[in-house]
């Protein structure tokens, strides 16, 4: 078993990356190192200074009303929701406070969603939350749904990335890939491990890792 490492964040001690080298698949890529975020975004203290650290991101912003989150990254966006509501960001709703949600994937892959929470999309301007922005696979289906019910994207904010920008829009992180010495993704077909016979030693899923 590879061995594993802790990155700290320079702006918070409780915000830790806890990274595995190694040949690991996802969705969309292969990539040479396991980035952990369990505990950020699952645990209360980590995903309260995780929501700390993006809210900085957007003390500028006129408006946000709702946040959308990919990658089980709700604890964290209701963090967030409040972090900006205590800032002093403008939000549009009757009820001047934040949605907090997440699109349905139908058996196509499609992100969707139902005909009672559209509303808190149409219209609204979305701050998109995920855990990981890599390829900008995921990325770019959630601002096809976001723009396809009517949002309006104002940020996109990610704990961790390994590009700045993702169909135009800049991608705000805690982490970046040069925070990783050496990080690198590559697609399935060019990926230099599988071509030197390097076995995979876990697929990853928004859910996390499943070691083979």
């Amino acid at each position: 078993m590879p061995d594993t490492y802790r990155i700290n964040s320079p702006y918070n001690n409780l915000i830790k990356l806890n990274v595995t080298p190694g040949h690991y698949a996802t969705p969309s890529s292969h990539i040479n190192a396991y980035i952990d975020l369990t505990t950020l975004k699952a645990r209360s203290s980590e995903a309260k200074a995780v929501a700390k650290s993006m809210c900085s991101e957007y003390m500028a912003t006129t408006v946000v009303d709702v946040i959308i989150c990919m990658d089980n990254t709700d604890v964290i966006g209701a963090y967030l929701a409040d972090e900006l509501t205590n800032s002093g960001i403008m939000c549009m709703n009757a009820h001047g406070s934040i949605y907090v949600i997440t699109p349905e994937q139908n058996s196509m892959g499609q992100l969707t969603f139902p005909d009672n929470v559209i509303p808190m999309v149409q219209g609204k301007h979305v701050l998109l939350l995920l855990a990981t922005a890599s390829t900008g696979h995921t990325v770019e289906k959630a601002i096809e749904c976001i723009q396809y019910y009517g949002g309006i994207i104002g940020g996109i904010s990610s704990i961790f990335t390994a590009t700045d920008e993702i169909g135009g829009y800049p991608i705000h992180s805690v982490f970046h890939k040069n925070d990783i010495e050496g990080y690198e993704s590559f697609s399935s077909s060019s990926c230099p491990f599988c071509k030197n016979g390097v076995k995979l030693d876990g697929i990853l899923s928004p859910g996390g890792l499943k070691r083979l």
